[in-house]
């Protein structure tokens, strides 16, 4: 949808502004409680300023957000698949489904344009709603009887959630992931917890399952696990920036943490000791089978805290 259409779609909506940025549809939320940036293109959210904090969300000062392409930064929404369409983590060969190719890493929903049907007002919050059904990339890829529903709330914390309904005959099988990238000062001086007693695959070393720490997570290396069958808080303690950046989670049962170190392949994850990825998914064994005509939503509250320890 066109910028004018979209203003005058939702001229009453004073704390929303449209503008346009390498040929992507952007909208900018500002409140007193907070402001925010999410794209058309893959519901994709790029900023989250809470009254009285710094920047949450890593911006990604390298990465090449355009027409079709991905963004490394921000919190791109990762569905049908993880990581690469194939079931890896069952050793079954690859689904090629582009010209007897594989699809590209995680998913089409975050190359997509999707439309923004509600925004309005939720006490002193903003909910943002946008949606995606079928076209002719989802259907090449064989998923044509779907349709997802993106909801934002955005105030003194933020909400993401996804909401999935199986519109097709037979059970829709997909994973989900929030991949955010959250901002941090120093990643040495970051430790994530909430995981201590929860085993992990780690990619890192040829897929192998690593017994649970039993300690936060702290960073001295590249960092790539998967840790299955947990729905516990988590907690981004943060000792450069001086705060916790606290994940309740709603309907997931994956938590994925990421960052390259060193060996950061493209321009984007060049700032890894900028950022930390800690996902919010269902993937791996937590594969969701969602029955025909149900629904289903993961999601969760994000808030900031000031403190140590």
């Amino acid at each position: 949808m066109d910028i004018a259409s979209l203003q005058k779609q939702f001229a009453g909506a004073d704390f929303l502004t449209f503008e346009e940025i390498n040929g992507i549809v952007r909208m900018q939320v500002k409140t007193p409680q907070a402001s925010a940036t999410v794209y058309l293109q893959g519901a994709h959210l790029t900023s989250y300023v809470p009254a009285g904090f710094a920047e949450v969300i890593h911006q990604g000062r390298g990465t090449n957000f355009g027409v079709g392409r991905p963004a490394g930064a921000g919190i791109p929404v990762v569905w049908p698949w993880f990581a690469n369409d194939h079931q890896w983590f069952s050793f079954e060969p690859k689904r090629d489904r582009v010209n007897g190719k594989p699809a590209g890493s995680h998913g089409f929903a975050r190359t997509q344009e999707w439309t923004l049907t509600s925004a309005t007002r939720k006490g002193k919050d903003v909910e943002l709603v946008l949606e995606l059904g079928p076209n002719e990339v989802s259907r090449l890829m064989g998923f044509d009887n779907f349709h997802l529903t993106m909801t934002f709330l955005i105030g003194r914390t933020l909400t993401p959630a996804l909401k999935v309904l199986n519109q097709d005959s037979k059970p829709l099988i997909y994973e989900e992931d929030f991949h955010h990238y959250f901002a941090v000062g120093d990643i040495h001086e970051v430790k994530v917890k909430g995981l201590e007693p929860t085993s992990y695959i780690d990619k890192v070393d040829g897929m192998k399952v690593k017994p649970a720490s039993h300690a936060p997570l702290s960073f001295t290396g590249f960092v790539d696990r998967i840790y299955e069958d947990t729905t516990a808080e988590l907690v981004i303690v943060d000792e450069m920036l001086k705060r916790h950046l606290r994940l309740r989670k709603k309907g997931s049962n994956t938590t994925v943490v990421w960052n390259p170190w060193e060996n950061a392949n493209n321009p984007a994850n060049s700032e890894w000791h900028e950022f930390v990825a800690v996902e919010v998914a269902n993937a791996a064994k937590n594969t969701v089978t969602l029955p025909p005509g149900e629904s289903r939503t993961m999601g969760v509250e994000i808030s900031v805290e000031n403190g140590l320890g």
